[in-house]
């Protein structure tokens, strides 16, 4: 089985004044078709940059990311917005729905880039709010809706074009917990009915225990990779690779609470660049999110 996503020696540098500071040290990870991964640390440990740099928001320092078998960070913008609207999706942790749009038409957006007819893209729309289990709301706008509907319509939305990876930005962050738990198995519903590969950022150990993998990073680094007991994708990776999935963990330089509440506040920016270059925007000098990096 080949990855759908490989990342080697990925490293995020910034200089201040003559110091070097590393925000990503040096990944190496193999991402599979069908695999629910959660990247997974503190405000601060890194994968916020990992995202910006799997969903080409960021170029790397050095390193290679290669997704559905091109070389991303040597594409420039005008080609990896065009990548990102034939094969990735976005969920947002703020939703990210036009406010004067009605759901329906929300979920139909992706498509209007692509060319679909006005008539085609609602009907398949509709198909997806259908599937999420709120077709009724398809005429409600986003202020109608409950967090955890316009969540769904955000989903909806990101699964509209049939992207083979989904890219979820602290998902249920704005949600409660009975809410969050219902997005989450809606998630995984997907993720193993229909084989999308779908990567999720999250500071918080319990959400991160929905995927079939982990990746938890700490200082740019990866410190530690749990699998989800009985997971029948990771099953099918060993027995056909003969090994779990290629991935270089590092030891952390101390112990790290996982369960620490951080400022998520780079998660909602981050979703502001995402939601920029899904439409097509050139915001190559804009401002992009980067976790508070650790000093080498």
């Amino acid at each position: 089985m080949e990855p759908i996503i490989s990342v080697r020696d990925l490293y995020k540098i910034f200089k201040i004044g003559d110091t070097e500071v590393y925000a990503l040290n040096g990944l190496n990870f193999d991402i599979y078709q069908g695999e629910f991964i959660a990247i997974v640390g503190t405000s601060g440990s890194g994968k916020s940059t990992c995202l910006n740099m799997l969903a080409g928001l960021e170029k790397p320092s050095k390193g290679s990311i290669t997704i559905t078998g091109e070389s991303i960070e040597k594409m420039n913008e005008k080609q990896l917005v065009a990548f990102r609207r034939m094969h990735v999706g976005f969920i947002f942790q703020s939703y990210n729905l036009i406010p004067f749009l009605n759901a329906m038409e929300n979920v139909a957006m992706p498509l209007m880039f692509r060319g679909v007819s006005k008539e085609e893209r609602n009907k398949k729309a509709l198909e997806y709010l259908e599937l999420m289990n709120i077709g009724k709301e398809a005429n409600r706008s986003p202020n109608q809706m409950s967090g955890g509907q316009q969540q769904r319509v955000g989903i909806a939305r990101a699964l509209v074009i049939d992207p083979e990876i989904i890219f979820a930005d602290e998902p249920t962050g704005n949600l409660d917990s009975h809410t969050t738990e219902e997005v989450l198995a809606l998630m995984r519903n997907i993720v193993e009915k229909q084989r999308k590969t779908l990567i999720m950022v999250t500071h918080d150990p319990h959400i991160a225990s929905w995927a079939d993998r982990q990746l938890r990073v700490v200082d740019g680094r990866i410190v530690e990779t749990v699998i989800r007991k009985e997971s029948k994708i990771e099953e099918e990776i060993l027995r056909e690779n003969g090994a779990p999935p290629y991935t270089v963990v590092e030891k952390p330089v101390e112990t790290v609470d996982f369960s620490e509440n951080p400022d998520n506040s780079e998660s909602s920016e981050n979703s502001e660049n995402l939601e920029a270059s899904e439409a097509g925007q050139e915001n190559q000098n804009a401002p992009k999110i980067k976790d508070k990096a650790t000093k080498q």
